[in-house]
């Protein structure tokens, strides 16, 4: 029996801009994406039985529904319509992501367990038909099924990724606050201009930090209005020598810090560590 071992990689939102809100309750947002080498560890092999067995272990494993999470919706419609055929699995994830925090562990993990079953269980599931399945489990899990800088944007969320690595040194802080997203975004009244130009093509490191330095985060404002804590912890990062800018990333809680240099990263984490000793903090690159 082959066991398999794959990462899950959490998903960074280094600017996230709300454009206007749909009569349906959903938002045109524009955002861009990229990826830490933070990631949550799935271990997966066949099973002679019936049904599945997913299992959740590590910090992050609570509050999370057993019965009803990103991996078993991902199981239950390959097998609706025929994909998966009298197969069980075992899927262990160990939770290094922290749950609600903005950084779509569980987005993750179902995009890159579908990556894997369409590859290694050889499903005859073409690449728009893998785009469509994902984003019937949620928004974040297209973005999710490339680990690459990625610009997102309009009314049917139109994905453009960027074949550009900026190697950015980040410094993530979890002050262990769920956030719901869908209440986050219901409460939030800003909205931003549409009108931007920018060719990434164009970008190197230099330019591209710029450009996310005068950028933000919308939902910001109703995460921060909510938990004063996060925006003392932003303002603290931000404080803090070689320290590009911090902002929520998605609809927090998490922040992030982007750095100069990892040695400064570090340093700020352990600052973090004495003031704030129960958050949870890492440094980390996109990758």
């Amino acid at each position: 029996m082959k066991k398999y071992k794959i990462k899950s990689f959490c998903k960074i939102n280094l600017t996230l801009n709300i454009i206007k809100k749909l009569s349906n309750g959903y938002h045109i947002i524009r955002s861009i994406i990229t990826f830490s080498n933070l990631h949550d560890l799935l271990t997966l092999y066949e099973i002679k039985a019936k049904k599945d067995k997913v299992v959740f272990t590590g910090r992050y494993k609570n509050n999370i529904n057993f019965k009803s999470n990103t991996i078993t919706k991902l199981l239950f419609l390959l097998r609706e319509e025929s994909y998966l055929k009298k197969k069980s699995f075992y899927i262990g994830v160990k939770k290094n992501i922290p749950h609600g925090s903005g950084l779509g562990g569980g987005s993750s993990n179902a995009a890159v367990l579908l990556n894997f079953l369409v590859k290694k269980m050889n499903l005859k599931i073409k690449k728009n038909k893998i785009y469509q399945i994902a984003n019937k489990i949620g928004s974040d899990v297209p973005i999710s099924l490339e680990k690459k800088n990625t610009y997102l944007y309009g009314e049917k969320n139109k994905i453009v990724r960027i074949n550009k690595k900026f190697r950015l040194n980040l410094l993530i802080v979890y002050p262990n606050i769920i956030c719901s997203t869908k209440s986050v975004y219901k409460k939030n009244r800003k909205f931003t201009s549409n009108k931007v130009k920018f060719n990434f093509l164009k970008f190197n490191r230099k330019k591209f930090l710029n450009f996310l330095l005068d950028g933000n985060n919308d939902l910001e404002q109703v995460v921060t209005k909510h938990y004063p804590k996060v925006k003392k912890l932003i303002n603290f990062i931000k404080s803090q020598n070689g320290c590009y800018f911090s902002r929520i990333t998605g609809s927090g809680s998490a922040c992030i810090g982007i750095f100069s240099n990892v040695k400064t990263a570090n340093y700020t984490k352990k600052l973090i560590q004495s003031k704030f000793p129960k958050y949870w903090c890492l440094v980390s690159k996109t990758i």
